[in-house]
């Protein structure tokens, strides 16, 4: 059976699609109206930096009760709620611990990617802002309660895949299934409100409730499975936060942050010498082509744009690309581990360009000699970056908090005292996708763009696939 033939028209396009991921996962896609930014992609700006980068903020949030009534178990839940809400909010470089001696909650982690007064009261607001929801009788806050945010286990943000309209997914405890069911039969053919009811902590005033109504609707079925649907959300973004405030809400007790002990961190490094690392990067990538390009020649430049569309990829991933998610919080070890990953992606091409090369010398065509190199090469590819896999996911279970990897290798690590470190995290999560990448630009897109380029009679020469002369 004949190998089916790649188009001559598939490397133009890869190489097209290549340089706009580039140019927009890098520079971004924005537009200003006034003073108002709207983004339709992010770039490499919005990525935010770790505190070893960039810097941060240092809290010290204490409980609003009496310190007898405050047990180390109470204690621990509010931390991992807090870790929650930092990871809610895609911060992996935090650190949070629990002074028992005091009572208190130590909480630090960086500034956002947009911040530019440094307000470090600021950057702890929405920590320190509880949230919870209520479900009413009618239309008023002041309706019978039926059920409250403790009743609500999770609160995941979607879309309707008809109209395309947000939502807000909830999954009610077992307690909370019956509440509901009750509520809805009691309330048939009549209007139940789901009211959001945040608390501003940080003040040392007391402050008052705020109710914001999220929904009101008529019951028309009686809902006995434990699910419901949020609708009229204004936005994906304000389905995503209201779900982030909902499943960080429910502390064991409210907390309050000592405005006396806020303080701001320095950089282990710094924005110097993170320029100094771009150019260094930048050049470094030039030396790699240039080397690639005089050893392999066309295979070179293919591996060359891979590469290229690989980091993009992983930028992509990294600064949140579409507005949607946001950005990953990038530390130094986090850096390490994209580097380490473009280093396993050059040596994916590199064994791609010397398999073909071989093949040329057993006397192969250009058709052959790409078909049997690729071929042979793939399997040892793939077994070096399965390794690599593996090593991240461990990496990423052992220190992470939230997530599926984390909930399968935590408990594992937890035995031999493991902490939760954002900085090893981030080292695992750039690692795994730049070898995902790889095997999907550095492997797959590679192979049909050289495919593709054989079959352009300009180019059909051995010589350029690394043939011999003459041949």
């Amino acid at each position: 059976m004949r190998a089916r033939k790649t188009g001559k028209w598939v490397v133009f396009a890869l190489v097209a699609l290549i340089l706009a991921l580039t140019y927009t996962a890098f520079f971004g896609v924005e537009n200003y109206y006034g003073d108002i930014r709207e983004v339709t992609f992010k770039g490499a700006k919005d990525i935010r930096w770790g505190i070893d980068i960039r810097g941060g903020v240092e809290a010290v949030f204490s409980p609003d009760i009496d310190a007898d009534k405050i047990t180390d178990e109470s204690l621990e839940s509010a931390k991992t709620i807090m870790e929650k809400k930092l990871v809610g909010n895609n911060i992996t470089d935090y650190e949070v611990y629990c002074d028992s001696a005091s009572k208190q909650i130590i909480v630090r982690f960086p500034w956002t990617s947009d911040e530019t007064a440094f307000d470090p009261k600021e950057a702890i607001k929405e920590l320190a802002q509880d949230a919870t929801l209520e479900f009413r009788e009618g239309e008023s806050e002041t309706g019978k309660l039926l059920l409250s945010g403790t009743d609500v286990k999770s609160a995941t943000a979607g879309t309707d895949t008809q109209s395309g309209q947000p939502l807000i997914y909830l999954d009610f405890t077992s307690s909370g299934t019956s509440k509901f069911a009750e509520a809805t039969r009691n309330n048939l053919n009549k209007t139940i409100s789901i009211w959001l009811v945040t608390s501003d902590t940080e003040d040392d005033e007391d402050t008052l409730p705020q109710y914001s109504l999220v929904n009101s609707a008529t019951v028309n079925s009686v809902i006995q499975n434990g699910s419901a649907v949020i609708e009229g959300i204004s936005s994906s973004e304000e389905a995503l936060q209201i779900a982030r405030q909902i499943n960080a809400g429910n502390l064991p007790f409210s907390l309050s942050a000592d405005n006396g002990k806020i303080q701001i961190i320095s950089p282990t490094l710094g924005n110097d010498a993170l320029t100094v690392m771009l150019i260094a990067g930048i050049v470094a990538f030039g030396i790699i082509c240039v080397i690639m390009i005089g050893r392999y020649r066309l295979p070179g430049v293919i591996a060359s744009f891979s590469l290229l569309g690989q980091i993009a990829a992983m930028i992509a991933c990294i600064s949140g690309y579409v507005t949607a998610f946001d950005s990953f919080t990038l530390t130094i070890p986090g850096i390490a581990g994209i580097i380490l990953s473009i280093g396993v992606g050059v040596d994916a091409n590199v064994i791609a360009a010397e398999r073909i090369k071989e093949e040329f010398a057993k006397g192969k065509t250009i058709d052959g000699a790409i078909d049997a190199g690729y071929k042979n090469c793939v399997s040892a590819i793939i077994d070096g970056n399965v390794t690599i896999v593996i090593v991240s996911i461990v990496l990423m279970g052992a220190f992470g908090s939230e997530g599926i990897f984390a909930k399968l290798i935590g408990p594992i690590m937890s035995l031999f005292g493991s902490t939760i470190t954002g900085s090893i995290y981030s080292f695992g999560y750039t690692l795994l996708i730049g070898v995902i990448f790889n095997l999907l630009l550095g492997v797959l897109a590679s192979k049909w763009m050289i495919k593709s380029i054989s079959r352009i009679k300009l180019f059909r020469k051995p010589v350029l696939f690394g043939g011999a002369k003459n041949v």
